[in-house]
Parts: structure tokens; sequence; C-alpha cells
């Protein structure tokens, strides 16, 4: 990871990039790196590489801003950039999706009682145990504005009904769609406690994921926040420097990922710059066990790397 003898500042500024949610706060971030890095000629390899990152990091905004202007002269839909883990609230007008957006995440939306409120895709970050999910509330079922393309493409798809019969026809919308369902039955503050019970076993019944949330007593919030997590077929893998605790926030990957999958994820070309890999966790055998390259990681294991 982090260079033998970088500069606080360095290692706060990596930490950022690794943090950031937009491609704005990665440039930014890599912008500090460069400015950080040490100077001596062990850092020469990872200087360049931080360099051509941030080249292709700008140039990659650039396309997307010059995408979203021709959009905007007559095209439609917004460019959104799909992060590691992605999940879309589909719903009908007034079924509180937006609502629902601003309890799940740091997003503030615009909320209001009449209809179609939301013109084009609102996007949050939802932290969940420092996972960054992505959470976009597409405008709703029926506005002019409304983009299946992402329906399609996303990993999870939250349909919030406020009635159960709302979901055969929302469902219609998702038969190309791969993604894993979450029912929200919202707005469940609406009923007492014997309709509530009778609205989960109706929902059980067609053995639906499903959670009963109120935006307005919280309730089931966290359940779904939970739930959201679980949809994806990922693993939290985290990295450490020498000496020191994990960081907190973990590198996301895929099932059966190896030690040099998350190197080169951290940084492309990284793996070759390590000279000895350390591991804890379900995939070690002991606390500390050296493994190669390509040893195999589970779910919650820590990586430490030394460089060359």
């Amino acid at each position: 990871m982090s260079p033998i003898n970088a500069h606080p500042e360095y290692i706060a500024s990596e930490k950022r990039f690794y943090e950031a949610g937009t491609d704005e706060e990665k440039i930014k971030a890599l912008e500090e790196m460069i400015k950080y890095v040490p100077k001596h000629k062990g850092a020469e390899t990872l200087r360049k590489q931080i360099k051509t990152r941030y080249k292709k990091l700008k140039q990659k905004l650039e396309k997307e801003k010059q995408k979203a202007k021709s959009r905007g002269k007559g095209g439609k839909g917004v460019g959104i950039r799909k992060s590691d883990m992605q999940a879309a609230l589909l719903g009908l007008t007034n079924s509180g999706k937006s609502s629902l957006l601003k309890s799940l995440t740091n997003a503030s939306p615009i909320i209001a009682s009449y209809g179609f409120t939301t013109n084009e895709p609102e996007i949050g970050i939802l932290n969940y145990e420092h996972c960054k999910i992505q959470i976009i509330d597409l405008p709703p079922i029926g506005s002019e504005t409304f983009d299946k393309s992402i329906v399609n493409t996303t990993d999870t798809i939250i349909i919030v009904i406020e009635k159960i019969h709302e979901i055969s026809e929302i469902k219609e919308l998702l038969e190309k769609s791969k993604a894993k369902q979450i029912i929200v039955f919202n707005k469940i503050d609406l009923y007492d406690e014997y309709e509530k019970r009778k609205i989960s076993e109706t929902l059980k019944s067609k053995r639906y994921n499903f959670a009963l949330v109120s935006t307005k007593t919280k309730e089931g919030i966290e359940d779904l926040k939970e739930k959201i997590f679980k949809s994806f077929n990922k693993i939290r893998v985290y990295t450490q420097q020498p000496g020191k605790q994990h960081d907190k926030n973990p590198v996301i990957m895929n099932p059966g990922s190896t030690v040099e999958d998350v190197a080169e994820k951290i940084l492309h070309g990284f793996s070759k710059n390590i000279k000895k890999t350390k591991i804890w966790g379900p995939s070690s055998k002991f606390g500390g066990q050296q493994v190669g390259m390509k040893h195999v990681l589970k779910d919650k294991d820590i990586v430490e790397f030394q460089t060359k």
C-alpha cells in the first residue's frame, strides 16, 4: 500500500482516495498523493502509476461531461458511474422513494406531497459497516424521464410499494433485469400491529425478500440496510500497513478473489511491487500467515502488503 517512509499527509490522501465515492473526490485525492508521494528512487514506479491513474480519471470525467452535454441538447438520461455495489429504488409516484433515499443515505432529495418530484436519478451513498453502497432513486414509473437502462444493469432493485397489488405492475418492467430484488412496503406507520402482521404474512407466502419500513418512525430502516448489503455477492477485504491497525474501509471484491486481485484493485501494477504478504482472518491457517499472490481470500480477511 503506502510506500516506505511515506509522509503522513500522503497516507491521509491515499486513505481519502480509497474512501472516495465519486471520480471528482478521487481526482482531488490523487492530486494530493502526487504532491506528497516520496521523491526517492524506490517510489518512482508508484509515482508513475499515480500520475497514470490521475490522467485516465481526468479523461474519463471529461468524456462523461461531454456525454451529459449531448444529452442536455435533446438526449435522454443521466450518466452515472456504477460503483462496486449499486442498488436502484423503483416505484410509482408518491411511494416515498425520495424519503427512503434520505433515510438510507447522505442524499438530500426534494421531498413533496405532490407527484413526480423526482425528475432525474438522485444518487446517495449508504455507508453500511464502512462499505459504501450506491443507491439511485429513479424517477417514478410513468414519468417522462423514467429510464429503464439503470433497471437493466443495476445489482439490486428495491421495489418501493404502498399496496401489495403494485408489485405485479412494477415487476412487468423487470423482464430483462438479473438484479436481486427487495420489496419495501413503505409507510408502515399508517397500519396497526394486526395489519402489519397480515401484510408480512402475505409477503412471506409469496416468498419475497421484503422489509416493512417507515421513514417517519424509522421502523425497519436498519433491517433494510442489512438486506441491501446482503443482496450483493461480495466479500470485504481489509488492508493494513505493517505494525498498524487495519483500515476500517474494506476493499470490495468478488468471491474467489486472490491477493493479487486485491493489490491490482488498489492500484494497477501494484502487485509487482509487493515483496511479502501476510493475512489474518477466515482464509488463514493462523494469524499473520505468509501467503502467495494466488491465495484465495474470504470475507473479512485482513491483508498486509510489504513492498520491495
